[in-house]
């Protein structure tokens, strides 16, 4: 039996099929600043992203997985950007792009489920905290319109809490005619409890339009653009790729994950037009992954990897770190790039002064049950 409630969801999106990674969340604010966070699920690899060329353990660690440098961008004499992302090597080269190295959440195991949960809970340990900090966020600005809108069957668990989420999920299927939405806003006029959840998927309907249920990373970018530069659209947004755990055959995998989501944030940017230059995106990963190759071509689970800030306002041309070295003797157990920067602080300062916040007080709201104190600031131009 299908409930009053999953019937909404489906007349409102036009048959409310399930959603292919990445998934993009969207929420409202009074402001005409831009925060996008993009998650990689799965452990992406930090040091063949934002490749330590000129560590002399580098090599010898990697083997056939060491990026040729030759093809990479020489961001400066420490560090290259891996050659798949050609457009945001060019947003670096515009000083739009700021890479943070050896950074990691408080998580200091290797599970995928707790790390994400940690990620976005902003908590110190895993299940400790019940809402997320993107969902936090959202209750330190105005409330604007709808609150929150996930372009999403479920809404991630960084956007969970007591800010009300309504979801919008594309589909391939023909649209609901404008009849039976009538008949269903009819329907639901005098219920006090479906009325105001019909009118919101309505309005997420509204904010969507025309735009494709395509999940191709140049389209994912197109949809959140349409979004996010419309003048009564939201603000704030969360985009969920996956696929980033690569035990085997890493190279190649590698190459189309950052392809992709160099891609997306291309398409992104292009699509916002003159938004981007009130525009931050944070890229971030629940951990990064072993600094030595495995034997199936591949790295296993590890700690410190890298975060990635892209955006007409960050004030980028940089690469931040208090970078620890992969001798074994600088490993984490001997085995892992160290952590020697906050993920949380990270966020804290990037979400703070992309949207006029005070940093310290927005890091002890999203991140206090950490044991944060600090958001790392100097990120976004004033």
């Amino acid at each position: 039996m299908v409930s009053r409630r999953h019937f909404l969801r489906v007349a409102a999106a036009g048959a409310g099929a399930m959603l292919v990674a990445p998934q993009i969340v969207f929420a409202s604010a009074e402001t005409e600043r831009r925060f996008v966070f993009v998650i990689q699920r799965g452990a992406a690899d930090g040091l063949n992203i934002v490749v330590p060329y000129a560590e002399p353990a580098y090599a010898a660690l990697r083997g056939p997985l060491a990026i040729d440098i030759d093809r990479a961008t020489k961001l400066d004499g420490t560090f290259a950007l891996h050659p798949s992302l050609a457009q945001m090597a060019q947003m670096y080269g515009e000083k739009q792009a700021l890479f943070v190295h050896a950074i990691a959440s408080p998580y200091r195991d290797r599970s995928h489920f707790d790390g994400q949960n940690v990620l976005e809970t902003g908590g110190r340990a895993p299940y400790q905290v019940k809402d997320g900090w993107l969902n936090r966020l959202v209750a330190m600005l105005p409330a604007s319109r709808e609150n929150a809108i996930a372009l999403a069957p479920t809404v991630p668990l960084a956007l969970r809490g007591s800010v009300q989420v309504s979801s919008y999920a594309p589909s391939a299927l023909p649209n609901a005619s404008d009849d039976l939405l009538t008949r269903v806003s009819a329907l639901y006029e005098a219920d006090p409890q479906l009325r105001s959840l019909w009118t919101s998927a309505m309005n997420a309907r509204g904010l969507a339009g025309d735009a494709s249920a395509r999940q191709d990373p140049a389209s994912v970018g197109k949809l959140a653009a349409s979004f996010l530069s419309r003048p009564d659209g939201p603000r704030i947004a969360m985009i969920e790729t996956g696929g980033w755990d690569t035990h085997s055959a890493q190279n190649a995998r590698l190459a189309n994950q950052l392809k992709a989501l160099d891609t997306m944030l291309a398409s992104l940017r292009d699509g916002l037009g003159p938004a981007w230059d009130k525009t931050t995106v944070l890229v971030a990963t629940e951990f990064g992954r072993t600094a030595a190759a495995n034997g199936t071509g591949g790295t296993d689970h590890g700690q410190a990897s890298v975060a990635m800030l892209v955006g007409g306002a960050v004030a980028g041309g940089r690469v931040q770190t208090d970078w620890p070295g992969l001798r074994t003797a600088d490993l984490y157990e001997s085995r892992d790039l160290k952590p020697t920067a906050s993920l949380d602080a990270l966020i804290a300062g990037a979400a703070a002064e992309s949207l006029g916040l005070d940093p310290q007080r927005t890091a002890s709201t999203l991140f206090g049950d950490a044991g944060t104190k600090y958001a790392i600031t100097g990120l976004i131009r004033v």
